[in-house]
């Protein structure tokens, strides 16, 4: 975990909502100078902090709202830091707890150097970012729906449908066999409903396609020369990573994507681990799913398995795989380089 250790003249910690924020400013002794709540509103907040604007530092937690603070603080030339939100939780435990008490908490924790950072996504590719979790959200539904219709054929003991019904193709005449009309009206709203997702994922998919050619045309194809790894997978990465720069080096990388676990002891006996829900999720998924791939489409890629296996068992490969992935992966990015299978199945 990173900290905010950068001096200035005045501290403002915010506790942000969505429509009104608590203000806390401080110099560097500690005193108060501004305590109030205002409106979410950019001009309300910077006259607020215009007698204050000589080297001024602001930082606000990690919520949904923040997006329009930190473009506003850069378009300003004022520092903004991000709050790292599960962090702070722990750091905020106290008996009383208000809008005002967290704004003033916020505004000593940066001047201690002691708030925890999170990565402030620039404003380029972030609604990009968004838009590709947005169709991962889509993509979850209507594999819901796929489930239901498996399971209503299930409740009546009828054979499954032979065929992937993800493929448009294999759906017709699903809910024909079915004697009530009720059940073949639930199942006609499933397929109705599926139909209308996959043409949304579809234009989700080509708008962002386009966007990542803008964006980032060369790690695009970087990520494409695993094998495995399409678009979707390729480009879920790039928008959750942005930029390798950001990490120090592939631990703090393989940190960040989940690709491990910490260890947790005390008194020199491991209790197991802990943080395992601290990181990116996307990452993780994105690797898993690499992983899998990576077997299905390449032979080489079944034997490194199976010696994984051997050394460690079934249950922990996959996930030793994912991980020796999202390694290269790092290095791919870090040093523009293409993927090598002879080099990564002999490591």
């Amino acid at each position: 975990m990173r900290f905010y250790t950068r001096t200035h003249k005045h501290y403002c910690g915010i506790d942000l909502h969505a429509e009104t924020m608590y203000v806390c400013i401080v110099d560097q002794d500690g005193v108060v100078l501004l305590h109030r709540n205002i409106p979410c509103e950019p001009d309300r907040f910077l006259r607020a902090v215009a007698p204050f604007r000589e080297d001024l530092v602001v930082a606000a937690e990690c919520i949904f709202t923040w997006y329009w603070l930190a473009d506003l603080c850069v378009q300003q030339g004022i520092v903004f830091v991000l709050g790292h939100a599960l962090f702070m939780k722990a750091i905020h435990g106290a008996k009383a707890k208000n809008d005002r008490i967290d704004s003033r908490k916020i505004a000593g924790l940066l001047r201690g150097g002691l708030l925890p950072q999170a990565y402030v996504y620039p404003a380029k590719m972030r609604a990009t970012r968004d838009l590709m979790r947005r169709r991962l959200h889509f993509v979850r539904l209507r594999g819901q729906l796929t489930a239901h219709i498996q399971m209503t054929y299930h409740q009546y003991n009828r054979r499954s449908p032979g065929k992937r019904i993800t493929y448009a193709s294999n759906r017709e005449g699903l809910s024909e066999g079915f004697a009530d009309a009720s059940v073949q009206d639930s199942l006609n709203a499933d397929l109705a409903l599926i139909s209308h997702y996959d043409l949304i994922i579809q234009e989700i998919e080509t708008a962002i396609r386009q966007h990542a050619r803008r964006h980032e045309p060369n790690n695009l194809a970087l990520l494409k020369s695993i094998p495995g790894v399409g678009d979707i997978l390729a480009m879920t990465i790039i928008y959750e990573i942005h930029d390798i720069r950001r990490f120090e080096g592939v631990q703090q990388f393989a940190s960040y994507s989940r690709l491990v676990k910490c260890q947790a002891s005390s008194a020199g006996k491991v209790t197991g681990t802990s943080g395992n829900k601290i990181g990116n999720a996307h990452l993780k998924w994105a690797f898993s799913e690499a992983a899998v791939l990576f077997v299905g489409k390449c032979p080489d890629g079944k034997k490194l398995l199976a010696r994984i296996q051997r050394k460690h068992g079934k249950g922990k490969a996959l996930s030793i795989l994912a991980h020796k992935l999202g390694r290269a992966i790092y290095f791919m990015l870090a040093r523009q380089r293409a993927f090598d299978l002879e080099k990564f199945t002999r490591s």
